[in-house]
């Protein structure tokens, strides 16, 4: 089953909200076999919602919308579609009734407000949708020729309950399911996406047959594959020997499936090694820290760390040598090893790991432009480094320096 989806309201066009009701309802549709095969977002006004939604019905009669069931002015998909299907718009009494029994219910005082009587109004012919999230109830309305348009809430706790608890079941008693549309990502860094291509050879169109997209991002490469209109057995079969086959390829750069975090996979390992961490970091100002505390659970592993942005810090607090600093500079190697082995020793760990580095948008030289990091790890002593530029803004620098020494450690320590 093909199926379009119509966001609606202009926060989404000015950039003021971001659309994830389409994001979720793509992912959990595709195990059901129905394909979102376009995505609209489209702003509050009634000609310009008919349209979107007539040259989708056209497509392939099957819509679904997110937003404008609201009480306010703004709120104007329920008409708008109404005209399109030729419906007038009528009040239901049962909607309007339960809306003023959970007004009550929630304590609020006064009567339920006269302009709440605009989520009561539907379209003549129309099914009501049962939302058991919210207070807007959603519209089911088709045509003659069996063309269909879910009107659901923009809210997304309210979309995502009505897709699971309403939509889903009502399309898979239509016909959709039988065959699923499935994906694996298997996640990598430390390679170029280019490179990355010429490592896997003619594995890097179809893996024995199964599409795969390079999807290149802060956290390193991710390599989807993706199967369509197959029976859910033959499709894990399909995806897991594509898979076996790109880790037999390129499985020194892999450390995880699906969103697997690399903060995870270390802390991970330190607990099986029974071994503690602290960082110290002058560029990324605490960015690898919260990556681990952001794990619940990695207090059993990590113990703190120092940020030294300032060179006396450097030196007073991690130990590294003024002629370190004077010779090599605060970004190199050798002061981002003296950094790894001051925090190890500082707090009385097993782990040191260290970023030092010029994250922008100032500040770079031709020996070391923007985008410049050093990573170090000492683990009970033995140390190793790297030296790395990222591209992008000073965010994404930063983050690209924080994956890549929880990759160096996960590396060192497995």
């Amino acid at each position: 089953m093909d199926v379009e989806l119509v966001t609606i309201g202009d926060e989404l066009l000015l950039g003021l909200t971001i659309d994830t009701n389409s994001a979720h309802f793509a992912r959990v549709a595709a195990d059901a076999g129905i394909q979102v095969v376009r995505r609209t977002a489209v702003g509050d006004e009634a000609d310009a919602i008919a349209a979107v939604v007539d040259e989708a019905l056209a497509r392939t009669g099957a819509v679904i919308t997110s937003g404008g069931l609201g009480p306010t002015a703004d709120d104007l998909t329920k008409p708008a579609l109404a005209a399109l299907f030729g419906r007038a718009m009528r009040f239901d009494p049962t909607i309007w009734e339960a809306l003023c029994a959970r007004w009550k219910a929630r304590g609020w005082p006064g009567e339920l407000p006269e302009s709440n009587r605009a989520q009561a109004m539907i379209p003549e012919g129309a099914t009501v949708l049962a939302n058991a999230h919210g207070s807007a109830p959603g519209i089911w309305l088709e045509d003659v020729e069996g063309r269909w348009v879910a009107m659901l809430p923009g809210v997304p706790r309210e979309f995502r309950g009505m897709v699971r608890d309403v939509v889903l079941p009502r399309l898979l008693a239509r016909g959709a399911g039988g065959t699923v549309i499935r994906s694996r990502t298997l996640r990598t860094q430390g390679v170029a996406e280019s490179a990355l291509a010429d490592v896997l050879g003619a594995l890097a169109k179809e893996p024995l047959g199964v599409p795969l997209a390079f999807m290149p991002g802060w956290e390193g490469v991710d390599l989807r594959l993706t199967v369509r209109g197959l029976a859910p057995e033959e499709a894990d079969l399909r995806l897991e020997a594509a898979a076996a086959a790109l880790r037999e390829r390129a499985g020194r750069w892999i450390y995880g499936e699906g969103d697997a975090d690399v903060a995870a996979l270390v802390l991970d390992a330190l607990r099986a090694g029974g071994m503690r961490i602290a960082v110290a970091e002058s560029c990324t100002g605490g960015m690898l820290g919260t990556r681990l505390t952001a794990i619940p659970g990695s207090s059993d592993a990590f113990v703190g760390g120092v940020i030294a942005y300032d060179n006396a810090v450097k030196v007073r607090e991690l130990g590294v040598r003024e002629e370190t600093l004077d010779a090599t500079g605060a970004v190199s190697e050798e002061t981002a090893r003296e950094m790894a082995s001051g925090v190890r020793a500082r707090f009385a760990v097993d782990v040191g790991v260290s970023i030092t580095g010029v994250a922008g948008p100032d500040g770079g030289t031709p020996e070391k432009p923007v985008g410049t990091f050093c990573v170090a790890v000492d683990v009970r002593g033995a140390v190793r480094s790297l030296r790395t530029a990222g591209v992008g803004d000073r965010h994404e620098v930063r983050q690209r320096a924080t994956q890549a020494a929880l990759s160096l450690v996960r590396r060192a320590i497995t």
